[in-house]
């Protein structure tokens, strides 16, 4: 998120970021392996690389210098970017812009159904990321595991624990607030883990299907009956061969985003490879049961009591009952030795292991009752860190 430098207050100033680097106003401007994008809300820029990356490793440095380039064009405008998945004291009913130009339409269609003031459309920012598939069987495989490994997610990505200048009961209040976004229209994001399905064509007809037929009469010219309209938190993509994952908060460095996907990556391939359960065991899980796990984890992120038996053997865990990181400790201790997860990227995640989710970092470094003074001063210290690199210890 851009905020102005000084005050840290949100800054709607991405249109003039963009013009920038690319001499006009442009949703989209590639620079070699990454590019710089638009999004709903005008404070708000996506960083991502442009087109497939076909490694994770060393991409956490290379985020960095992306960082570095939009930090040294926002200073001519005195701003700054500030990391972390909420900014601490936005009042998004009264400070919302919404981007302007092209696609417009879209972002106005989503406004006028949904009404995107509020913390669940204007002030939230994640990490995504899209895996590939090719064809039915491996979509279906890939899907399982998703759908097993995804509800743990916050344990080690939590890192919106403020809101509205006050401590919220959430570590990932972001997802808190992410799932009920779409309400009007339940279908959409449905229980963020998605349903069961496994082929192309019953996603159609269980889950695309009935979202476009739900939103048609608030939406008859049909601007938003697209696969991305889907809010869920796994996502199919078939009009790209892959699936998105949407539930990881925003860290405060790329690298530590970039450790979080390598171990999330790591355990997703060894699920596929049926390394802990089969995928039959793994594909008769309902949604209803893994939004459970969810929502503890984004409640008490890596301090969530998994107390599923059957959901901690598809794990290979024989005890009844463990918290949420020590589970992921686990999961490290197998997918370490796999080769994809790099020495940096371990490091990044032993600091998340003994020190806790950036979120609660965060609480960490305030006092029990703190004021906007209190914030300024942590959430700055977070915007240091994003442009120098490094992890938050408070």
């Amino acid at each position: 998120m851009i905020v102005e430098r000084d005050t840290l207050d949100v800054l709607p100033v991405s249109d003039r970021l963009l013009s920038f680097i690319a001499g006009e106003i442009v949703t989209e401007y590639s620079r070699g392996s990454f590019a710089w994008c638009n999004e709903l809300v005008l404070h708000v820029i996506e960083i991502k690389t442009d087109g497939p990356a076909t490694d994770l490793s060393g991409l956490g440095p290379e985020f960095r210098q992306e960082i570095t380039e939009v930090n040294d064009k926002l200073a001519q405008v005195n701003a700054r970017l500030m990391p972390s998945a909420m900014h601490p004291w936005m009042d998004p009913f009264t400070e919302m812009k919404l981007w302007p130009h092209e696609y417009n339409p879209i972002y106005d269609t989503y406004n006028r159904i949904f009404d995107c003031r509020g913390h669940g459309w204007a002030n939230l920012q994640s990490t995504h990321l899209n895996l590939p598939f090719n064809g039915d069987a491996e979509f279906g495989k890939l899907y399982a595991a998703l759908r097993i490994i995804t509800p743990l997610l916050p344990a080690l990505s939590a890192s919106s624990p403020v809101a509205d200048m006050d401590k919220k009961p959430f570590l990932d209040y972001r997802m808190e607030v992410y799932r009920t976004n779409s309400s009007r229209i339940p279908s959409i994001s449905g229980l963020i883990i998605p349903e069961a399905v496994y082929t192309k064509a019953d996603y159609y007809s269980r889950i695309f299907n009935p979202m476009y037929r739900d939103i048609s009469s608030l939406d008859p010219e049909g601007i938003l009956q697209h696969e991305w309209l889907n809010s869920r938190g796994v996502m199919a993509r078939f009009d790209r061969g892959a699936i998105e994952i949407r539930v990881m908060d925003v860290q405060e460095c790329p690298q530590a985003d970039i450790a979080i996907l390598q171990l999330f990556v790591a355990v997703t391939k060894l699920l596929a490879d049926e390394h802990w359960s089969s995928l039959a065991e793994q594909m008769k899980w309902h949604e209803k049961d893994l939004y459970e796990v969810l929502m503890s984890v984004v409640k008490d992120g890596e301090r969530a009591r998994i107390t599923n038996q059957e959901y901690l053997r598809l794990f290979g865990i024989t005890q009844t009952e463990l918290q949420a990181g020590d589970l992921w400790q686990h999961l490290f201790d197998t997918a370490s030795v796999s080769g994809l997860i790099d020495h940096e990227s371990g490091e990044v995640l032993q600091i998340i292991f003994s020190h806790g989710t950036l979120a609660r970092r965060i609480l960490q470094a305030l006092p029990e009752v703190f004021t906007r003074i209190d914030l300024k001063r942590v959430y700055g210290s977070l915007c240091d860190c994003l442009q120098e690199g490094r992890m938050y210890l408070p």
